[in-house]
């Protein structure tokens, strides 16, 4: 059989097993068409403008062609894909406003049953509790902000869910889980003993900061300073040159690239030398998967987390998701961009589950997920290659995997897998 179509029949045999073990659906609900309705809308809420753009292509494109490859079906519905923007030209990224207007746009959109999105936690932050109001589920493929699902700042979760009903879930393990992963490889592998902490003030930068400086409080290392970096700054010396000052040998980056990264990873190499040096370089998947990035020679030994596993293990395991990047790279002549494409992927077929098991309606399709044992993706169907179980009372998964990589000639190289508890 022809690589294509042996991808073509994977797929669909995945769908065709998710709808034939999926149960009856629960009846009632607000939106999303009428019960019963046979043609259904899923969207995309990704940042398709500034340096997160390649991804979000990437993700849009891998989810088009495998809902080409399962037939655009999910049980009995017929399903369309609509892409929503959530950056503007001028903020070069996520914009608040715009994921306020997306938001609406969902709930206004009376064919759309659910989102799969967004990439950025500080987004979905904004656009769940619009989406609670009218039972819709958001499922992200890249969301680790504790906070929209346990307890972590003031009010959180509870006040994302103004009904008192759950509706959105992820795929990623939490940052909780990733800074322990960083500080753990950092204290083990290497061999920190003072770390200075930098976030960009942002929803997800401060909460993986304060992850990482809490876990490695507790297996040693020393945190000598924290401290917001001002995505707006021309540069970033007279920052490293207090990190220089307080003694540390490492500098843990929790935020995004797209808030001034490079700059910041160029002058810290230009302050403290190179990152495999006396004072070695870590963030988390804020900064994995954006080749601007990786064409800056300063970024070379820089080491990052990821939540989740790389495309490369992926290919290597075999199985579903393989197969997928394989017909992805056979269509467009290259591998999706960044850490997440695939999780998107991981992520839609939750809520292709969540609709077979469903009514059509909005509060049907939620209820799928938040419901009796929620869903749950068998490894062997799964396009991550792992079980992807959605816990009904969180809305997080039970999958714990963090990678750990190292920038190499240019490349994200992988190192290993970070276990954590």
């Amino acid at each position: 059989m022809a690589r294509g179509s042996l991808a073509r029949a994977t797929a669909i045999g995945i769908a065709a097993t998710l709808a034939l073990t999926a149960c009856g659906g629960n009846a009632g609900g607000a939106g999303g068409g009428d019960a019963g309705s046979k043609k259904l809308t899923i969207s995309t809420d990704l940042p398709l403008q500034g340096t997160s753009a390649t991804n979000s292509e990437s993700t849009n494109n891998l989810i088009r062609l495998y809902l080409d490859q399962i037939g655009n079906k999910a049980g009995d519905y017929e399903i369309t894909l609509k892409t929503y923007d959530d950056s503007t030209a001028a903020k070069g990224g996520w914009d608040d406003a715009a994921c306020a207007k997306n938001a609406t746009d969902h709930v206004s959109n009376t064919d759309e049953v659910a989102v799969m999105g967004t990439f950025n936690s500080g987004c979905t932050k904004i656009e769940v509790p619009t989406l609670n109001q009218d039972s819709m589920l958001i499922v992200s493929h890249s969301n680790t902000n504790p906070g929209l699902t346990k307890a972590w700042e003031t009010g959180e979760p509870t006040k994302y869910y103004p009904t008192g009903t759950r509706n959105f879930a992820r795929i990623a393990t939490t940052d909780d889980y990733q800074g322990q992963a960083a500080a753990t490889f950092a204290f083990n592998e290497l061999k920190v003993k003072k770390a200075f902490v930098l976030n960009d003030n942002q929803t997800y930068g401060l909460g993986v900061a304060k992850s990482f400086a809490e876990a490695a409080t507790k297996l040693g290392i020393e945190i000598v300073g924290q401290q917001s970096w001002d995505v707006k700054q021309p540069n970033y010396t007279a920052l490293f040159q207090s990190v220089k000052a307080s003694g540390a040998d490492m500098v843990y980056l929790g935020g995004t690239y797209e808030n001034n990264g490079g700059q910041l990873v160029k002058d810290k190499v230009a302050v403290l030398g190179g990152n495999e040096g006396a004072v070695k370089l870590m963030a988390p998947d804020g900064f994995s998967g954006f080749p601007d990035l990786l064409k800056l020679p300063q970024s070379e030994g820089l080491n990052v987390t990821f939540a989740g596993l790389t495309q490369e293990q992926l290919v290597k395991d075999g199985g579903s998701g393989a197969k997928l990047l394989e017909a992805y790279k056979a269509k467009y002549g290259k591998d999706p961009e960044g850490a997440y494409p695939l999780y998107g992927v991981a992520a839609v077929q939750v809520i292709l589950a969540a609709i077979a098991k469903s009514d059509g309606t909005r509060k049907s399709v939620n209820d799928a997920v938040f419901n009796g044992d929620g869903i749950t993706i068998p490894a062997d169907q799964s396009v991550t290659g792992r079980e992807i179980k959605i816990d009904p009372q969180t809305g997080d998964t039970t999958a714990r995997d963090i990678t750990v990589e190292v920038v190499k000639g240019g490349q994200e190289t992988f190192v290993k897998t970070q276990s954590v508890q």
